[in-house]
């Protein structure tokens, strides 16, 4: 019997280790899903006769080692900075390995003692990063089969709240880590390349420079600039590329309004708030604003980021109790970061019934015989529940397949790598198809970058 070891039982392993228990009898597996938490692990098991939990402290050198050597293939869904741990040991004991982060410096780093090994070592192959390169690839090798030349790339993801949950004026939830929803946009200006022209956005403005989107039968969207886009003009093969933007999806009016938290100061991680554990919402709100004994805090937070009563901002913000004078912050030495994730938490977090959603969109702008054309790839996932959501499945299922991929040796190039080449995409999208997560691709005319749809 084989064994995968997949180390990290959180939420977006749900639907993973659920997918390979599936798989277990006619793949000859035993899943062995290792967390510090054994109950966790074994609730993701579930009994499943093929299925076995353990504890891991991954910092237990003996321990984890133990585990990764008697494995046959290793799938890491631990925090991206845990990684390198069992990168190491994988190598020495040879061992391939999966996981859904980033490529982080220290890994690449290894590349050529996994070449050497032969080994692979595949990353980014979760939501974001993961599906959003392969899916692009996909479409970008066919336009280049045809003697296309790339002109535009545009790529937006978003994790929202599915419609039938939607149940607030902002139109968001958290179904993700709420402390990066907070921190979003933070540490540097965002950068893409638009008709030829680096452009900038710095943080103050990240908010204010958004572009509007359309999905069929979901509507209209708003996306704004991710941090770094021009690191894909080399992973993509863009190098003479003349737009290249990649950014976050939300509902149109969320960046104006959360514009706001910006300008006051609230986003900010750096400082912590004096005597914060006894302070109230209000006190919170208005200790960003100008001293007048004269004016109510709502008054002078209305007249100083210029927002008339009857706007839809103001509406938002009265909906998260901001203004509350009796609702206590109860966090220590506290950072306005820290207690803006606190406040947010009660409105936003999903509700036991509620049920999250991915929303995905790439725009292809290229040239193929003198002309020009676009196709606009969209895809839609929602969540099954809140064990099942759609952030798990669309981080957990392509692991879950690029796993037995590479076990069954259909995937076998040996390397530190992310899933760009068609060995690695082609099936798993096409697996991915077959669970329902199906990207619909519509053929129009060149726009080009279209300044219309640019708000702000």
């Amino acid at each position: 019997m084989r064994t995968i070891l997949v180390i990290g039982a959180g939420q977006s392993s749900s639907s993973l280790i659920t997918y390979l228990l599936k798989k277990s009898s006619s793949e000859n597996l035993q899943v062995i899903v290792a967390d510090v938490s054994l109950e966790l692990a074994k609730q993701k098991i579930n009994n499943h006769p093929n299925g076995k939990a353990i504890t891991l402290d991954i910092f237990n050198e003996e321990a984890r080692r133990k585990e990764i050597k008697n494995a046959t293939i290793i799938i890491s869904m631990l925090p991206a900075t845990l990684h390198i741990k069992v990168a190491k040991d994988c190598i020495e004991f040879g061992k391939n390995l999966i996981t859904p982060s980033y490529i982080s410096k220290e890994m690449k780093q290894l590349n050529k003692k996994v070449v050497e090994k032969g080994l692979v070592f595949l990353n980014e192959v979760g939501l974001d990063p993961g599906i959003d390169h392969m899916s692009a690839m996909q479409v970008i090798d066919g336009i280049r089969e045809k003697d296309g030349n790339m002109l535009l790339f545009e790529s937006f993801t978003g994790g929202l709240v599915a419609p039938e949950s939607d149940t607030n004026l902002w139109n968001y939830k958290f179904t993700w880590n709420p402390r990066n929803v907070v921190l979003a946009g933070q540490g540097g200006a965002a950068k893409f390349l638009q008709e030829g022209k680096y452009k900038y956005i710095p943080y103050q403005k990240l908010f204010r420079r958004t572009e509007i989107l359309h999905i069929n039968n979901y509507g209209k969207f708003e996306g704004y600039a991710n941090r770094d886009s021009l690191k894909y003009k080399s992973i993509y093969g863009l190098d003479d590329i003349l737009t290249l933007y990649r950014g976050t999806i939300r509902r149109v009016g969320f960046s104006r309004a959360w514009n706001v938290f910006i300008q006051l100061g609230m986003t900010d991680d750096s400082y912590t708030i004096e005597d914060s554990e006894n302070m109230s919402y209000r006190d919170f709100t208005n200790s960003f604003l100008a001293y007048n004994p004269n004016d109510s805090v709502e008054l002078k937070l209305r007249y100083y980021l210029k927002i008339d009563q009857d706007d839809e901002v103001w509406g938002k913000l009265l909906e998260l109790d901001l203004f509350n004078p009796n609702k206590k912050i109860g966090l220590k030495n506290a950072t306005p970061a820290q207690i803006l994730e606190k406040i947010l938490k009660e409105s936003w977090t999903l509700e036991k019934d509620d049920k999250d959603m991915i929303v995905m969109q790439h725009l292809f702008g290229y040239e193929v015989n003198g002309k020009k054309e676009q196709i606009k790839s969209s895809m839609v996932c929602i969540g099954d529940d809140q064990t099942y959501t759609a952030m798990a499945k669309t981080v957990g299922l392509p692991v879950g397949i690029a796993t037995l991929k590479i076990l069954n040796g259909e995937i076998k190039t040996p390397g530190v790598q992310l899933p760009i080449s068609k060995e690695i995409y082609e099936p798993i999208l096409s697996e991915l198809k077959e669970n329902g997560i199906i990207f619909t691709e519509e053929k129009m005319s060149y726009l080009g970058y279209n300044p219309e749809n640019v708000v702000g």
